[in-house]
């Protein structure tokens, strides 16, 4: 008991001492709680990016149709040089207008299955036999040679269902919170692959199926199959959902493929090795796009006031494309409505800031982080050959982890920074914000702004289901969206926003580079 008084003494007495290092306007603070909680417009905006926009596949019709409401929103909100931003070459739109499927022999059964982003139609509506092929080696496709003309294919490699113990939604515990809070820096660069067997290992075997996933696709392309279904990852009818062909405009058509609901495959699957006939019927249309095969990002800004710092900029963004499955209600029409909504809060409020605000909303996240990318190169350079905005930049804040609440920020390794997040958390440990941790989170968009020295952040959120359930598939939909976590998530973001504008000097950044003065 002695101990645990201690420790919370302690802590108590680091975090008021972090507090006093850098001073908070408690009163501007209450605005934006009372604005961001009690006002909030973010379920609105949430909706019309998904029940609205539908889909946002990179390149698609929802994606730019979402874009272009985005930008008259912002506009709407009273934010100035709202417009959409080319970042480069991106390739083919694709999109899905129809999806029918199911099994019709030994009975009627319509199946759960999604269409492989980027692969082709069926002729029209399709009948046929479904074909099991069981291909270990490249070797094995001999045996099928003039077989699957006009047939379904599905492969003899099913993996079984393996449910989770554990609950589909979590929050963190105080436990993992302050494990998280006590990492310490780790020498040596994430996810280093010289000199690492693992890593190595791991690499060399993804290359191999790569290779052995080409080959097959040839083979069947070649003999002229009409549709190919392929296991989805996911249990009880969540089908977490992929690409199939390449969005390049130089890339040869695909096959249609549908990614099946694990139940659906394993009880096809299940029925030919028993040697049971099998018949399908399956309907799937879709359509490319090559009109305009750029990439955007959807900018807008709320300008700077004080003459002196007006040319610094605060970012803050999220990515906007989705996958086709579902809407993107999670990945991340969350994060997206939550930056928007901030921007909103602080013209709402009536904020003046110092420094000019920017919001960006990026394009093809979900293909390599290409809207960030593109942007950071335009704008700020690369890490050898800097340009002169770069060291205008004071931070730039990404959200991408889902619907959960904000708990606290990643450092991304910025130990500068930790008392000053620290001051800036304190008005929310009420609302469960409390952690601030030197780790870094996965890869997302501002990790294109540590590319370039620029002082980039990730905000730690609940997980909810956001791994288990909702990450790239069918079940990414509004309802799986937490209105009270998007509320708390954009009022925190508002007050790091407009501390960040108002702070006396720009953020501390991990080291000394200069830019060029390139433009």
């Amino acid at each position: 008991m002695k101990k645990t008084l201690l420790f919370l003494l302690l802590t108590a007495s680091i975090s008021l001492s972090a507090a006093a290092q850098e001073a908070v306007d408690q009163a501007i603070v209450q605005k934006i709680r009372n604005e961001g909680l009690k006002n909030s417009q973010v379920m609105k905006t949430a909706f019309y990016l998904t029940d609205v926009a539908g889909p946002r596949l990179s390149g698609s019709p929802g994606l730019k149709n979402a874009q272009n409401w985005a930008v008259k929103e912002l506009q709407s909100y009273g934010l100035v040089n709202a417009k959409l931003e080319p970042w480069g070459k991106f390739g083919k739109g694709w999109q899905v207008n129809k999806n029918y499927a199911a099994i019709t022999v030994p009975y009627y059964h319509a199946i759960i299955a999604i269409p492989k982003a980027w692969t082709s139609s069926t002729k029209g509506l399709i009948k046929g036999d479904v074909v099991l092929v069981k291909v270990d080696t490249l070797t094995d496709l001999a045996k099928y040679k003039g077989q699957l003309g006009g047939k379904i294919v599905v492969f003899d490699q099913a993996n079984a269902l393996v449910r989770s113990k554990n609950p589909d939604a979590s929050r963190y515990t105080d436990e993992e919170l302050a494990k998280m809070a006590a990492t310490t820096p780790q020498a040596g660069g994430r996810g280093q692959r010289a000199g690492n067997p693992q890593m190595e290992a791991f690499m060399a075997a993804r290359r191999k199926a790569a290779a052995m996933r080409g080959a097959i696709s040839s083979f069947l392309q070649q003999e002229n199959a009409a549709l190919i279904l392929s296991q989805g990852r996911g249990t009880d009818g969540t089908v977490f959902t992929t690409n199939g062909a390449s969005y390049a405009d130089t890339a040869k058509a695909a096959l249609p493929e549908l990614e099946t609901s694990g139940e659906d495959y394993l009880r096809i699957v299940r029925l030919l090795r028993a040697g049971q006939k099998v018949q399908m019927e399956a309907d799937v249309q879709t359509q490319f796009y090559t009109d305009d095969m750029q990439g955007y990002n959807v900018i807008a800004e709320i300008p700077g006031t004080d003459k002196k710092l007006k040319e610094q900029v605060v970012m803050l963004g999220g990515h906007f494309d989705s996958w086709h499955a579902g809407t993107g209600a999670t990945d991340n029409a969350a994060g997206s409505a939550v930056m928007m909504e901030a921007m909103r809060i602080l013209k709402t409020i009536g904020f003046k800031p110092k420094r000019t605000i920017r919001i960006a909303l990026w394009s093809s996240e979900e293909q390599g982080l290409f809207g960030s990318r593109g942007y950071v190169a335009q704008h700020f350079g690369k890490r050898d050959t800097l340009k002169a905005e770069q060291a205008k930049v004071s931070a730039y804040y990404n959200l991408d982890n889902g619907t959960g609440k904000i708990r606290g920020v990643y450092l991304q390794g910025n130990a500068a920074v930790g008392t000053i997040f620290q001051s800036w958390l304190a008005p929310f440990n009420d609302l469960g914000a409390t952690t601030v941790t030197i780790s870094n989170t996965g890869g997302t968009d501002h990790q294109s702004f540590d590319a370039v020295n620029i002082p980039g952040f990730q905000f730690i959120q609940d997980g909810m289901d956001y791994n288990t359930r909702t990450h790239h598939s069918n079940q990414d939909t509004y309802d799986r969206l937490v209105e009270d976590d998007l509320k708390q998530a954009a009022t925190i973001v508002a007050s790091f926003v407009y501390n960040t504008a108002q702070r006396a000097e720009m953020l501390p950044r991990k080291e000394a580079v200069k830019a060029t003065g390139t433009n």
